[in-house]
């Protein structure tokens, strides 16, 4: 390990101001972190890819990314309970990879979490003009301001407010869907004429060009459930809870994406849904409850809030874990006395702030997507690279299929990656030079100051200072 003469002077010192607190989340908080990273994607977005494909080619796409994040899911189940780190899929990668492989895989993901609480934040703004008919950069600023002092104030606290807002957004997915399926009739999921595209037919009027450009949409109702890992540090026991949080955390998300996505379009119609900026709310004034869709436009809030304040957990453990590795600067993984990561709460938050000034949402979020899809490829790439080359390395848990299923998340990843450019070049190109400015930094600064030489060589070295701060 490097000497750090600003923070401290040996490996413990160093350490100990970088500490999170240990056991606060057991495998249901865990799960609920989960789907707190992805419940708004039930509530607005996915949609759109109806327009891009009919009903049943967006079927066909979401299936797609539903395969691909199981898959992920489950490779990420076995990495993190033999690998428990803060940097979650950045310390598999680095594991398997290297120093440069673990640093493209964290800066992937840190794209993806922190341009969409910036999107998310854009998104909140409109949902507070509709009811409050306030809006803008103030709401913007309220919003970071209020939810990031919840996190300083300490993970267990908020955790637990997480799962309280996520439970008002899926009580009101739940109680749409029971007031939906008495109007389902499966002919209004076909009532987009079809186009002359090729491979164009009633169940999927935009052909096969229509489901590659719905992929992205088909991500966001799972986009960032593979940020659990990032609470490994923090769990009772990673070796179980991480795998049951984010299996339970998947399992969860299926559900309710099949309510979402067969209900609405079946009850209001798949042309009214692919393009309502609030479908949930169209499909239920659609089929005459007024009353519920006036509660669900005020809980579709709450989903927003939950998405965006779990997201913000998730930037700060994965800056958290690259600043205390030598990747980005050191004092973003200073802790408080609450064990918060306070620098790598703010400065990211400020970053997101600035970015939503732009107030394009969409095109933010396909920025990220960019990411999240980059990141999901060295993610599972690492999987199978940890199975070849590291076969007796202790497995907790064990990915069902092996290597076949992380193959199954390389591959759809790539294939989703070039969806996204499909359906928008800016975002792709955008976040192209983001990660040519990323990759630059770490070739010219960050590589000639990490903190341990190899993955092994960091995680000994918590692992030695925990136990001495435990003693001590």
């Amino acid at each position: 390990m490097t000497r750090d003469t600003k923070h401290g002077t040996n490996e413990q010192d160093y350490l100990a101001r970088r500490q999170l607190k240990k056991g606060t989340a057991g495998w249901v908080l865990l799960a609920g972190l989960g789907v707190s990273y992805v419940i708004s994607g039930d509530f607005a977005g996915w949609n759109f890819g109806i327009g891009e494909a009919g009903w049943g080619g967006f079927a066909i796409a979401a299936l797609l990314m539903g395969i691909m994040y199981l898959a992920l899911v489950l490779s990420l189940a076995e990495m993190s309970a033999a690998i428990p780190a803060a940097g979650g899929g950045y310390s598999f990668a680095r594991q398997a990879m290297g120093p440069a492989g673990g640093y493209l895989t964290g800066l992937a993901v840190l794209i993806e979490y922190a341009l969409a609480p910036a999107a998310i934040v854009i998104f909140i703004g409109s949902a507070v003009e509709s009811l409050l008919g306030i809006n803008g950069p103030i709401i913007y600023a309220i919003f970071y301001l209020v939810f990031i002092g919840i996190h300083l104030a300490g993970v267990g606290e908020a955790l637990k407010v997480m799962m309280v807002i996520s439970g008002l957004a899926v009580f009101a997915i739940i109680a749409t869907a029971v007031a939906l399926i008495g109007d389902f009739d499966s002919s209004r999921l076909f009532d987009i004429a079809p186009t002359d595209a090729w491979g164009a037919s009633d169940f999927m009027p935009n052909g096969w060009y229509g489901i590659w450009a719905a992929l992205p949409f088909g991500m966001w109702l799972f986009l960032a459930v593979e940020g659990v890992p990032l609470a490994a540090e923090e769990s009772r026991n990673p070796a179980r809870d991480i795998p049951r949080g984010i299996i339970g955390a998947m399992l969860f998300l299926m559900f309710t994406a099949v309510l979402v996505v067969f209900l609405l379009a079946g009850a209001a119609g798949a042309e009214a849904i692919g393009s309502s900026a609030v479908p949930l709310v169209d499909a239920l004034k659609a089929t005459g409850s007024d009353g519920l869709a006036t509660l669900v436009n005020v809980l579709a809030l709450a989903g927003l809030v939950a998405s965006f304040f779990s997201i913000i957990y998730g930037y700060s453990r994965l800056v958290f874990a690259l600043s205390r590795a030598g990747y980005l600067p050191k004092t973003l993984s200073l802790t408080s006395k609450r064990k918060a990561p306070t620098w790598a709460l703010v400065v990211p938050g400020i970053f997101g702030f600035l970015v939503s000034l732009t107030g394009e949402g969409d095109l933010i979020l396909g920025m990220a997507v960019v990411g999240a899809t980059v990141s999901y490829a060295l993610m599972a790439a690492s999987h199978i690279l940890l199975r070849l080359r590291q076969p007796a390395l202790a497995r907790p848990y064990r990915t069902p299929g092996g290597i076949v299923t992380s193959a199954i998340a390389l591959v759809l990843s790539l294939i989703a990656l070039t969806g996204v450019y499909a359906f928008d070049p800016r975002a792709f190109n955008y976040t192209l030079v983001l990660f040519v400015v990323g990759i630059a930094y770490y070739a010219i600064f960050s590589r000639h100051r990490l903190v341990a030489k190899t993955a092994e060589e960091e995680f000994a070295l918590v692992a030695n200072a925990e136990s001495d701060l435990a003693t001590s």
